[in-house]
């Protein structure tokens, strides 16, 4: 039985992940990682809550999408053989905008998300073909997303570099890529690709919330990176 452990975006709630469970087989043992909606929390802490959730025994899949990225690198790196496959998705192991962390200084002024028009929100995380599900989920999830914690993740993500993690990382490694993706670059996966040449990239039609927006595509492209790489392994 395959265990996949979803590591959520930005918001940390998990509901997001709910049109993309849809579509894995029922046999999967799926758990959904959550965090608290606490600013004095960074990656380190995020890692440890995220490890403590975690099976005691057996193989693991890991995804990590967007924000969760990073966590799910430290947790792979230290799985070992446990780790069956990482799965990255619309994410990065660094700051993928290095050029904009001067704003550092300037994140106190960013307003509540709630206080961004929804339509707005949904546009650029979630492009315009997106499920109406997907699209309430993410209001939901933002009106829930205080001000103080959004500013202390985007600090989080301008400092983080867990590249040589990356590097310690022998399971199989799939990125998925959303070529309408406005918030994580294009080259953010050449650049992972540096660190572990057999990383495998998939491109696929979406906005960068690439598991809300596209999840039957999605979806298909996990399972067939986890039957090719079972078959490889066999083989």
């Amino acid at each position: 039985m395959t265990t996949l452990v979803l590591l959520p975006g930005m918001d940390g709630t998990g509901r997001l992940f709910q049109p993309f469970i849809r579509e894995l087989p029922a046999d999967w043992r799926v758990i959904v990682v959550s965090y608290p909606a606490d600013a004095r929390q960074g990656y380190e802490e995020l890692t440890s809550l995220a490890q403590a959730a975690l099976p005691t025994d057996g193989s693991l899949v890991l995804l990590g999408e967007s924000f969760s990225g990073p966590v799910a690198i430290r947790l792979a790196s230290a799985l070992g053989s446990r780790l069956q496959a990482l799965i990255l998705c619309c994410t990065f192991a660094r700051n993928p905008r290095p050029g904009l962390s001067w704003l550092s200084g300037l994140m106190g002024g960013l307003p509540s998300p709630a206080a961004v028009p929804a339509a707005v929100s949904s546009r650029v995380m979630l492009g315009t073909q997106a499920p109406t599900e997907s699209r309430m989920l993410l209001a939901q999830a933002l009106l829930e997303l205080p001000a103080t914690v959004l500013r202390a993740r985007l600090k989080a993500v301008m400092k983080v570099n867990v590249i040589q993690q990356l590097k310690q990382i022998r399971a199989p490694v799939l990125y998925l890529q959303a070529r309408q993706d406005h918030i994580v670059p294009r080259d953010v996966a050449a650049a992972l690709q540096q660190a572990v040449p057999s990383l495998q990239v998939v491109s696929l039609e979406g906005p960068h919330g690439l598991l809300q927006a596209a999840p039957v595509t999605a979806a298909a492209a996990l399972q067939a990176f986890l039957a090719g790489s079972h078959q490889a392994k066999s083989g």
